[in-house]
């Protein structure tokens, strides 16, 4: 990775933290800001900053998903994923809701789920230039997933990740659990 690379994260997640200590529409409750000193995150990592291959459904099925309040949201699995940690072949599916061409919302649980990081899951979005076409490579950033806005407060509603997107092993990249406690 090189380190023009792991500044610009390091720039990224700077931004964020400030936007979560002070902007208006901050997920962590307006009470606790006075306490909150940052997001704690992995340390970038290359190994986890994958190509991965992608399939794309052209006749994309829909998924309930479940969510944190309850409610299930409708969302249609628009690409599948297949890409390669530490030399095993894993996928993950790829969603928008109906109407939306914007980008690829990547929701997953891992063998950090519950331990290191948010215990419902993580979220990443991919915004892909152009169509996907089958075949197409597209890099997946695992140092860029994060919490749900509901992970820092149960105002919030947030998709669970579905059952075909629970990966069975350890991606220690991107935002570890808030610390609200």
């Amino acid at each position: 990775m090189s380190e023009d690379y792991a500044e610009r994260l390091r720039a990224n997640r700077r931004e964020k933290d400030e936007f979560f200590d002070d902007h208006p529409q901050s997920p962590i409750p307006p009470e606790r800001r006075g306490e909150f000193d940052g997001l704690d995150y992995f340390p970038p990592d290359p190994d986890y900053r994958v190509e991965a291959t992608v399939t794309v459904h052209d006749d994309p099925e829909p998924v309930e998903m479940e969510t944190t309040a309850s409610n299930p949201v409708r969302y249609l699995r628009v690409v599948t994923f297949a890409f390669d940690v530490d030399g095993e072949e894993h996928t993950l599916a790829g969603y928008r809701q109906a109407g939306d061409d914007g980008a690829i919302f990547v929701p997953f649980r891992d063998k950090t789920t519950g331990q290191q990081t948010y215990y419902q899951g993580r979220y990443m979005e991919l915004e892909p230039e152009g169509d996907l076409d089958d075949g197409d490579a597209v890099t997946i950033d695992f140092n860029l997933a994060y919490s749900p806005f509901c992970a820092y407060s149960d105002t919030f509603s947030c998709p669970l990740p579905p059952e075909e997107n629970w990966l069975e092993i350890v991606i220690p990249a991107g935002e570890r659990a808030p610390d609200l406690d």
